[in-house]
Order: structure tokens, then sequence, then C-alpha cells
């Protein structure tokens, strides 16, 4: 067996299957795990085992989890990787690229930089981005390298459970210290990019504090206690206080020609040993400048 692509789970009970504890203690789908039994994927104490064989207390349920190749086409483009491990990666995204291939960025994506890299290294594994950043936003973009960290990650995101930090610059002076925005976000048209404050909205959580102010302009550190698409533009802008650069949301600017917005750390639950993850991303340039002239 490939030991790098290996997830170990020691039995903590008496007289379950291998399916009840993938299913109810490693939350398999019931898809993923038959997929995993028919490829010989499953091993108890280093046997290969089936679905319905009984387990017991100490017994050491093994899942291999299958060589893919990727959908991507892999490109030689630099990629800044602040973590990673056998399940997980973490990158820091520059403004002015993509996440991943769209009808206008066929190529030179993130999602095609790591393709590049697991190809290079060996690793026979499928770019599964946990998360997604606008193009012109920097910052922290998490990938795992095989369908369970995926998942696992996945359901933090939705649960909400991943702590997800920003900074930005921001229009105008903010007189509070911190705050909290609490505003349903929706989109009035399926087809426009533009997202609103609007009742008929999901709910949106944003936390901010100010951690700097000069002339017209406010340094923000902000948490997301939700995600949703666009949320700390809308709501910037929903205060009065749209992110500099931003021209969807607000107005062009001579200091940065992007929003000023960086996922500066994320916050999450190591899907195989429980631990917690801290990945950070310091300020790209363009911000580190401005934030020098809010100095």
């Amino acid at each position: 067996m490939n030991t790098d692509n290996i997830l170990n789970y020691t039995i903590q009970e008496n007289d379950k299957t291998v399916k009840g504890i993938m299913a109810e203690n490693l939350n398999f789908s019931r898809r993923l795990s038959k997929k995993l039994e028919l490829n010989d994927c499953i091993f108890v104490n280093g046997k290969t085992a089936r679905l319905n064989k009984s387990v017991f207390e100490g017994d050491i349920l093994s899942v291999q989890f299958d060589e893919d190749e990727d959908e991507y086409d892999p490109v030689e483009i630099p990629i800044d990787i602040v973590y990673e491990d056998n399940d997980l990666l973490a990158v820091n995204k520059p403004p002015y690229i993509v996440v991943h291939p769209t009808r206008s960025h066929q190529n030179n994506t993130v999602a095609n930089g790591v393709a590049y890299y697991f190809r290079q290294r060996g690793i026979k594994r499928k770019v599964r981005l946990v998360n997604r950043l606008d193009m012109n936003t920097s910052g922290v973009v998490i990938i795992a390298k095989h369908p369970y960290a995926h998942n696992e990650l996945s359901t933090q995101m939705k649960a909400n459970t991943v702590e997800k930090y920003y900074y930005a610059v921001v229009e105008g002076i903010i007189k509070e210290d911190r705050g909290v925005i609490n505003e349903p976000i929706t989109r009035l048209n399926e087809e426009d990019i533009l997202r609103v404050v609007h009742p008929s909205g999901k709910e949106c959580i944003t936390r901010y504090m100010v951690e700097k102010r000069m002339d017209n302009l406010s340094l923000v550190r902000l948490k997301l206690d939700t995600g949703r698409t666009h949320q700390i533009r809308v709501h910037m802008k929903h205060i009065g206080h749209p992110v500099l650069g931003d021209t969807l949301y607000g107005n062009e600017s001579e200091l940065i020609k992007r929003q000023a917005l960086h996922c500066h750390e994320m916050r999450f639950t190591q899907p195989i040993t429980g631990e917690e993850v801290v990945v950070k991303c310091p300020l790209p340039e363009d911000m580190r400048q401005i934030v020098s002239y809010i100095d």
C-alpha cells in the first residue's frame, strides 16, 4: 500500500461493521464506500476487507484512496505554497488570477498550477478546491488531495466552523472600533453578478475591527461567520464604506488596481488527525503599500 494515500482509524467500539464505521464515524458516503470496496481499497489490520466485515475495539481500519489523474491541464505557473500535508495543500493566491478555469480564463489558473505541482512530484491526485476567491481577491485557497478530506472540509465550511479572516482597506473613516454587520444578501436577478442586502436573502454575518485610520481610508480586519459570495464587498458597501478599488460595488482608485481585499487567515480542523490547522498569508505588496500610506 502507498502510505501517502492511507487513512488509518482505530476502532473504539465492539460489534460494528466496516460499513457502519465508515458511515457513522468517518462520514463516508455510501457511494464512495462502495467504490473503495470494489477497488479493494479497504483494509482491517492490514488485510483486504468487505463493508460487511465485523470489527472490534482495537482493530485498525485503513482506507487507501485511488490514484486519480486531474481534470485540469497542468501549467507551469508559480504557486506560493503556505501549508501542505498528506491530505491538504494551501496556497497564497496572488491578485489578478482566477482559482479555476472558466470560459474567459482557460488555463493560467491556481488549479492549473497545482495540477502541475502534483504532476512534478508524482502526486496522482485531483485538484479538489475547498474554497474559492474572486479573481482580484488575494490570499488563502485550500485544496484537498482526496475525496474524504474534501468532503470533511466542505462540511466544516457549510457548518461555518472554519474561521475565516480577511484584511480590507475601505473608503472613509469608520468611527466605531469594531462592529457586526448582520444583513441578508441575495441576487435580485438570477443572471446578475451583483449581490445586494435584501430581506429575501440568506443570513450573512461579518465582524470587523478597525486597525488603522488615515485621511479617508480605514484598514479593517474582518471575520466571516458565514461564507456568501461577495459578502465582505456587499456588507462594507451597505454600511457606507466600500472596499477600496472595488469597481463592482464602489469606485476606481489611484492607489490600487483591484479591490483591496485579502484572505489573511483560515483556521480549521485537520480532517484526519483532528488537530487545529492555522494557515496565514501575508499582505501582498499592493496592499502593504496602502497600509504604509495609512501609517
